[in-house]
């Protein structure tokens, strides 16, 4: 047994790899690429370590080739739902009395495994089958991911450092103990980097894991999934399974061990999974842990005094990359008047300049969306603006004939209320609102009452009386709020992530606010020298 308290490597950011042109990094990429694509992977469940097939399979297809097979995963039951609970509450009480330090070092693992030999595979893997060009996946898949795995780590030290103050004679101690029974993970397609998380930050804290991921995300969840075997996690620890999220749902949610689910996607299905639990609540053991973030309605907003240029530059950034599939995308913008002439010819400018294709050509900024669904739902929302008379500024094609491909595009609303700056979209579509420059407060309010998400916006100004407005007027509309800059980008360790009122539970992903959620509290109280009579010197009268 162990007698020192050990001190785990400072955190810091993964720095970003470039992939300019003739770069090693590139070339290394690219080979990677060409290497996946060569082959048909027949991908697993992995349920207590083992790799479980069924005779079910569907396709794996870039979402921006149609007619390239990348492989097929074996599509689940309830009953290996079933199995993936029994797994990981096999694995439990070996894990959670693991000392913290090898946990630990496991993650670390994970972080360096990453930084160096599975590096291209988790970028690649990401760039195929979710269609992120090589930048954002790097972004995500890779340095989002190390970071996570990293700063966790120490934010688990600090946490468990957490402790009480002891009066005279006794000794008060905090135990962190892992939460009684499994968590269900449940991620989506968008961030491979959340998709490990979600699973990771908890299994880190002790608990068991049953994964529960997009079908759009299998391809990379598998790599993620060799990346903690090549780290030494235990068999059991966490369990991927294939299986529809209803059936998923129904299994878990009924079972006396659930403790909690740590979620991302859709508010509607948020809600749903809320209800459920508080329906069975007299199931469980304990009160389950309800952690999610469910999406947004990303805002911009500039005032008359903003730099036109920036404004411009952060609207085609904060819009258009990962073809506005982030959860903090810029999705509606309001821009005053007189400074409308000038950022919409930038705008146009810049979203004409982007080149749309394939991942493995570098110089496309911009990719398919994630799969048919999405660009029906799109491409409904560009016909059903063009039919209501609304002003399509730039772009408004799409075609499905090889890939999923929407053209970026810009919408300038006649109505502040028009259902393109009130509804979520989740793709490359940006409505503007063009104000009257002196309308700059009654536009914040009209602004912080559109919508019913509050994850990110941003606030473009150089009147420091006008930011001091926005700051307080706008104080509940986004749990992550940004200063003259665009609304996505959130680094691990510098801006924890998360948003309030139908975005979620603001628990912050990458802080050790989330890391709590996954832990029950013990105090110890060790009195050194009890007492030996009843009385207390009061009754000496």
């Amino acid at each position: 047994m162990s007698n020192a308290f050990f001190k785990v490597p400072t955190a810091v950011n993964e720095p970003v790899k470039g992939y300019a042109p003739g770069s090693a990094e590139k070339e290394s990429l690219l080979k990677k690429l060409k290497e996946l694509k060569g082959k048909q992977l027949d991908i697993p469940m992995v349920i207590g370590g083992k790799n479980v097939f069924t005779e079910n399979k569907e396709s794996i297809h870039p979402p921006h080739e149609l007619s390239h097979k990348l492989g097929e995963y074996s599509i689940g039951t309830g009953e290996h739902v079933t199995m993936a609970i029994e797994a990981a509450l096999a694995a439990k009480p070996a894990w959670e009395n693991m000392p913290w330090e090898e946990r630990a070092s496991i993650f670390l693992k994970c972080a360096d495994l990453l930084a160096t030999t599975h590096r291209d595979n988790l970028n690649a893997s990401t760039m195929l089958a979710q269609s992120k060009n090589a930048f954002q996946a790097e972004i995500d898949a890779a340095c989002e991911l190390i970071d996570f795995f990293k700063f966790n780590v120490q934010y688990m030290t600090e946490l468990y450092a957490d402790q009480p103050i002891s009066s005279p004679g006794v000794w008060n101690r905090m135990e962190y103990r892992a939460l009684e029974g499994f968590i269900l993970a449940v991620t989506p397609f968008n961030f491979t980097s959340i998709c490990a998380n979600l699973g990771a930050s908890a299994a880190m804290m002790g608990n068991v894991i049953v994964w529960k991921c997009a079908r759009t995300q299998v391809y990379s969840a598998h790599f993620i999934m060799e990346l903690f075997k090549s780290a030494g996690l235990p068999d059991g620890v966490i369990n991927l399974v294939f299986t529809d999220g209803a059936t998923t749902s129904d299994i878990c949610f009924d079972h006396p061990e659930f403790a909690g689910v740590h979620f991302t996607g859709s508010t509607g299905v948020f809600q749903g999974m809320w209800k459920t639990i508080g329906e069975k609540i007299h199931k469980y053991k304990s009160y389950p842990r309800i952690v999610g973030e469910t999406g947004g309605k990303d805002f911009l907003i500039a005032h008359k005094s903003s730099n036109a240029a920036q404004v411009a530059t952060a609207m085609s950034r904060g819009a258009f990359e990962y073809q506005g599939q982030k959860c903090s995308a810029l999705s509606r913008a309001y821009i005053p008047k007189s400074m409308w002439p000038e950022v919409s010819k930038m705008l146009k400018e810049d979203v004409n300049s982007f080149r749309m294709g394939t991942v493995e050509d570098f110089g496309n900024f911009v990719n398919a969306v994630i799969d048919e669904r999405a660009f029906n739902k799109l491409s409904g929302f560009i016909d059903r603006a063009k039919a209501d008379g609304q002003e399509i500024l730039v772009g408004g094609n799409y075609d499905k004939s090889k890939g999923y491909f929407i053209e970026p595009t810009i919408i300038v609303a006649n109505d502040p209320m028009y259902v393109t700056m009130c509804e979520e979209l989740f793709g490359p579509i940006l409505t503007v609102y063009v104000y009257e420059d002196d309308k700059w407060e009654e536009t914040l309010d009209i602004l912080d009452k559109t919508a019913i998400y509050a994850l990110t916006g941003s606030v473009f100004s150089q009147c420091k009386y006008a930011l001091a407005t926005a700051n307080e007027k706008l104080r509940h509309t986004a749990g992550n709020f940004y200063i003259n800059d665009k609304p996505t980008g959130a680094v691990v360790g510098q801006q924890p992530f998360g948003g309030a009122r139908a975005s979620g539970t603001n628990d912050k992903a990458g802080s050790k606010y989330n890391l709590i959620r996954w832990v029950s509290m013990r105090t110890i109280k060790e009195t050194l020298n009890p007492p030996t009579d009843y009385r207390y010197p009061f009754l000496g009268e």
